[in-house]
């Protein structure tokens, strides 16, 4: 395939591999642009309308970034501290035990207590001891004995429901990909009073003149006809030009702080930006700093590289090569060192689902996010090479514009 955007995403999109794409990306004082849509979108009629940059998109995990945000807002406006005690906000959170395994018949699941609070921080950063149940073994047990497995036709879980599970290591001695910003996002929402859309609308999105966001499901009319998942691929609009699957939508009750998010590619770009000028806009500037900081214990760092390194290591990595130094800061990924011609020191970056990327980088003042837009069945190799083309050639183009300034 290419190594240029343009090239390789009509390449995929000739070969039948995807649809089309939305990629935006700015510098730090906008000088530097680079938006372009590819391809066409199906509609359920079966009509077919080119892609454009303010069609609605699903974020899926991209969510996370923008429920850290509003979390670290709380924090800024003194409802909520990275390390204070959430046991009065969320008793269900922090009275969970720690899961080490089942009796010898497999009937008895082994819980020991927690030695200490999870906090917000913990939850920021995947080191709480929370996780998915397709990614742990013992949680997936646990969710198979005690969870009911399927459920009748209507019905649905909230955040506290679907992630009943146990924690599976102390919190903050471990770190492993999970719920807890479905958690705070919940958190966000008691100490506010608002549902999590609610809040963002009022903190993050008015700010920044964002009217095209809503949590699954999309209800609203103007935003369904731009909606690039309500095709005959997904007549649901579940999310599956982004992940493949949309079961966690489909079962979802309420706003989902980990992977419920839609809005424009363009919409999210200010997001980043925001966070990439750094004006007091979203955040206090010294919160905005700390975002950038590696947030991990010395234990939980051991546990994150063991984590890059395993078998399911390149979707941790979003990109990176193993060989570079990375830490987790209060959102996603975070670089510990430059990359040549890349990344630079202290990047933030993470994605969302199987298709789409985002990476806000301080030192070199750019950020953005690339979002192909996958046929279904997701050829998922298609899907991390054409994230990684898209993450090079930005900084090629942006040296490009650079050199001819």
């Amino acid at each position: 395939m290419p190594d240029d955007i343009e090239s390789s995403f009509q390449a995929a999109i000739d070969a039948g591999q995807i649809n089309g794409g939305v990629i935006c990306a700015t510098d730090t004082d906008g000088n530097f642009t680079y938006n372009q849509a590819f391809g066409e979108r199906t509609l359920l009629s079966g009509e077919k309308r080119p892609q454009q940059l303010d069609d609605v998109i699903y974020l899926a995990s991209a969510t996370k970034i923008v429920t850290a945000i509003a979390a670290l807002q709380c924090v800024d406006d003194g409802l909520l501290s990275l390390t204070g005690d959430l046991s009065t906000i969320a008793p269900e959170l922090t009275n969970k035990q720690v899961l080490t395994g089942f009796s010898e018949d497999g009937e008895t699941p082994l819980l020991e207590p927690a030695n200490g609070p999870v906090t917000l921080e913990m939850l920021l950063t995947h080191s709480d001891g929370l996780n998915y149940y397709f990614l742990n073994p013992l949680i997936a047990q646990w969710r198979e004995k005690f969870v009911e497995p399927t459920l009748h036709e209507g019905q649905k879980r909230n955040v506290e429901e679907t992630f009943c599970y146990p924690l599976t290591f102390q919190p903050g001695k471990g770190w492993m990909y999970g719920p807890g910003l479905d958690w705070a996002g919940r958190i966000v929402e008691r100490v506010t009073g608002l549902s999590l859309g609610e809040r963002m609308q009022k903190r993050i999105f008015d700010p920044l003149d964002i009217h095209d966001a809503q949590f699954y499901p999309v209800s609203r009319d103007d935003l369904r006809e731009r909606l690039v998942d309500l095709n005959p691929d997904d007549p649901d609009a579940l999310g599956r030009a982004v992940v493949g699957i949309g079961d966690m939508n489909a079962h979802g009750r309420g706003d989902f702080g980990g992977h419920g998010l839609f809005m424009s590619a363009a919409s999210f770009a200010k997001i980043l930006h925001a966070v990439l000028v750094n004006d007091g806009t979203l955040l206090e500037p010294g919160t905005v700093d700390e975002m950038f900081q590696h947030r991990l214990g010395p234990e939980a760092t051991e546990s994150h590289q063991a984590a890059l390194a395993s078998p399911a290591g390149q979707f941790f990595r979003v990109g990176v090569d193993l060989e570079t130094r990375c830490g987790f800061g209060l959102g996603g990924l975070l670089t510990l060192e430059d990359v040549d011609g890349w990344y630079g020191d202290r990047t933030l970056t993470w994605g969302g689902g199987m298709t789409l990327a985002w990476f806000i980088d301080r030192k070199n003042g750019l950020c953005g996010v690339g979002a192909p837009m996958a046929k279904v069945p997701l050829d998922m190799e298609v899907g991390a090479t054409l994230k990684q083309v898209f993450r090079r050639d930005v900084y090629r183009k942006h040296a490009a514009w650079q050199k001819s300034q």
